[in-house]
């Protein structure tokens, strides 16, 4: 096998080359801006790779100097209707794998690749199908109702 290749962003692979069509609305989807921003990640579509999976990923030669994780674009990406894409660890736990919705993929890998957050935090907050789809939202309080000042000074 030949080296994986050294990517500027975070590497996302291809691994299945059974649809084009699938696979170029995938790409598309995942650089949709999401609240302004782009997600920035470097797409490698190599026949050499097909059918890569992560524990061969984690011993796959490659060109780049550092990477903690990689996307995978694999069979279930392309297929399945909510598109999960593979995230492997390449650092702590090399092997360890969560799936994360297209819409997702930007924070997954800006935070992964600044070091904002571990591969845990986001590996242990998956759905019971193993599918990352975002943190809860934590509701927000109103704030507290503020009294008039002539009340506050009467009291």
């Amino acid at each position: 096998m030949k080296p994986i290749p050294a990517t500027e962003h975070p590497l996302a692979l291809r691994t299945d080359f059974t649809d084009e069509s699938a696979w170029h609305s995938l790409c598309a989807t995942i650089q949709e801006p999401v609240d302004g921003f782009r997600t920035r990640v470097d797409f490698v579509s190599d026949q050499e790779f097909a059918g890569l999976g992560a524990e061969q990923l984690v011993s796959a030669p490659s060109d780049a100097a550092y990477r903690s994780f990689a996307f995978i674009i694999d069979d279930l990406a392309l297929t399945h209707p909510e598109r999960p894409i593979l995230v492997v660890d390449l650092l702590r736990q090399p092997g360890r794998t969560f799936r994360v919705i297209p819409t997702e993929v930007g924070g997954v890998a800006v935070n992964l690749a600044l070091a904002n957050m571990d591969f845990s935090d986001f590996a242990d907050a998956v759905e019971s199908d193993g599918i990352f789809r975002g943190f809860p939202q934590v509701p927000q309080l109103p704030p507290p109702a503020k009294q008039s000042f002539w009340k506050r000074l009467f009291q």
